[in-house]
């Protein structure tokens, strides 16, 4: 149960100076009045779940109830709650993320990784990005998470979520007075391949390469979270751990003439 003032902590995987963070407290002080900032130093964008388990984690206090962590995502949640917090948060907000974590991202994407390890802590935890670069330019339109988060973060707490799930809100490319609702989605998949890497030289004549995103758009269903956002909604996806796929599972346990324990 979220208490109505929850103590809340805000992480990112784009850095403690990064825009959206300084939105997500804004968003956050419309919630409460105890909130905590514990962030990356330099962007982690990409980074997953990884924690710093064979280099150490320089912390560095900026102001009251707000630290820089030499780390990732992760490290700064688990070290947040664990030892720079006096007590733990009653929610975890991540983001607001410069760019989508739709579909396939959320493997990889910090911002979820920084909601997943509150979640293993027994957190209430959300993450929040701002997508762009489809309809509007190359500007994130964060007056449109600022504008619509915390009406919907009210509601979404006053209804709950179960404890190995944390929700994943994506807002769409455009001003505030263009969104046109709000979907409770599932996670897509892509029918175009997105990522892609470029071949530099350096100045000694070294092979380097940049890898990046295609902004191409692809085929969706009704539902899934990409469909959503192409069509201006804000996508709210509960998300989870659980990757086994049942089915084949089963198919391969009868394959081998094995049992399905736990079936």
């Amino acid at each position: 149960m979220i208490p109505e003032n929850p103590r809340i902590l805000v992480s990112n995987d784009d850095g403690v100076e990064a825009a959206g963070i300084a939105v997500l407290e804004e968003i956050a002080r419309e919630l409460s009045d105890d909130v905590w900032i514990a962030a990356p130093q330099h962007e982690q964008s990409g980074a997953s779940r990884k924690m710093s388990l064979t280099d150490p984690v320089r912390v560095r206090q900026l102001g009251e109830r707000r630290w820089s962590l030499g780390g990732t995502p992760s490290d700064a949640v688990f070290l947040g709650v664990h030892d720079l917090m006096d007590d733990p948060p009653d929610l975890i907000l991540s983001g607001v993320n410069r760019g989508q974590n739709l579909a396939e991202d959320i493997t990889v994407s910090g911002t979820i990784a920084a909601a997943l390890q509150g979640m293993q802590l027994g957190i209430p935890s959300i993450a929040l990005s701002q997508t762009f670069g489809w309809r509007k330019g190359d500007v994130p339109h964060f007056e449109t998470a600022r504008a619509l988060a915390p009406d919907l973060l009210r509601k979404l707490c006053k209804a709950g979520w179960p404890k190995d799930v944390v929700l994943n809100i994506n807002f769409p490319d455009c001003l505030p007075e263009e969104v046109k609702g709000v979907e409770i989605t599932r996670h897509g998949h892509r029918d175009q391949w997105r990522l892609h890497a470029e071949r530099r030289e350096d100045l000694r004549g070294g092979a380097y390469y940049w890898i990046g995103f295609e902004g191409k758009l692809s085929n969706t269903e009704a539902g899934e979270d990409l469909h959503a956002i192409y069509n201006m909604n804000v996508s709210v996806t509960p998300i989870k751990l659980q990757l086994t796929d049942e089915p084949t599972r089963a198919r391969l346990a009868e394959a081998l003439g094995l049992e399905v324990s736990g079936a």
